[in-house]
């Protein structure tokens, strides 16, 4: 069993398997230096070699390579679409779980790196973190079998689905209040054969465990929302499902 854990902080909201413990696996970063242009790279020990696209696209590297501490590292997705799951841990819910997904869609514009900040905004009154799982598709997808449905899963991050509750619980629909600029943190990285079905996902804010459950406690598990999810729309290389999280959360 590996342990994903989403470290919840005044600024950097950073998520991983942890950055070491996931070496044993093929882990994947995008990266940035000095407000340049974005690139992909596959890390060996303490550094980060540069791929010359997508790791779901291919795994040529570029010969270009750079120590991790010489890098910043931005939310390792580059998703046209990006799928969460509501109601989806049976800590999360009272009565009995639906009988289909809670699925809904955040602009990619949510999206931002453990290294960047999460502006509150103003008129928020009652900000919440949520600790989530991601999986990330590696091709397209569309009207895909569960017992296929892992064929189409690259490699898993980790995400913070920042939420606004007084607007989830005003608005028509929560596009607002979970999918504002720069409210979905992902990161740091991206790994290929991960055992998604037993992660164990722990939240930490400011350094306290305030979140912690186990991915085989899905009411949906990934393959089934890849699945559902592949029924209604064409899903890309690239493009994003959260898990949804589990238990209680707080401001």
């Amino acid at each position: 069993m590996k342990r994903l854990i989403i470290i919840s902080g005044a600024a950097l909201f950073a998520l991983c398997s942890t950055f070491v413990a996931a070496q044993e696996l093929d882990t994947f970063v995008r990266y940035s230096q000095n407000g340049g242009d974005v690139h992909w790279g596959m890390v060996h020990g303490d550094e980060v070699y540069q791929l010359a696209g997508a790791p779901y696209d291919t795994m040529e590297h570029t010969g270009v390579k750079y120590d991790r501490s010489d890098v910043k590292l931005e939310a390792p997705a580059d998703p046209t679409l990006v799928f969460m799951t509501a109601f989806n841990f049976r800590s999360h819910i009272t009565g009995d779980p639906a009988e289909y997904p809670g699925l809904f869609i955040v602009p990619a514009s949510s999206i931002v790196g453990p290294e960047d900040p999460i502006v509150r905004p103003a008129e928020s009154r009652n900000l919440h973190y949520e600790a989530e799982m991601a999986i990330v598709i590696g091709k397209q997808a569309q009207n895909v079998a569960v017992e296929d449905a892992h064929e189409y899963i690259f490699g898993v991050t980790g995400g913070n689905d920042v939420s606004e509750r007084a607007w989830q619980g005003g608005d028509i629909q929560w596009v607002r209040a979970k999918g504002s600029r720069g409210f979905n943190a992902v990161g740091p990285v991206l790994v290929k054969g991960l055992d998604y079905k037993n992660v164990q996902i722990t939240g930490r804010h400011n350094g306290e465990v305030v979140q912690g459950q186990n991915s085989n406690d899905l009411i949906f598990d990934m393959e089934e929302m890849v699945s559902y999810i592949s029924q209604y729309f064409t899903l890309e290389p690239g493009d994003m499902i959260w898990s949804g999280t589990m238990g209680s959360t707080r401001a």
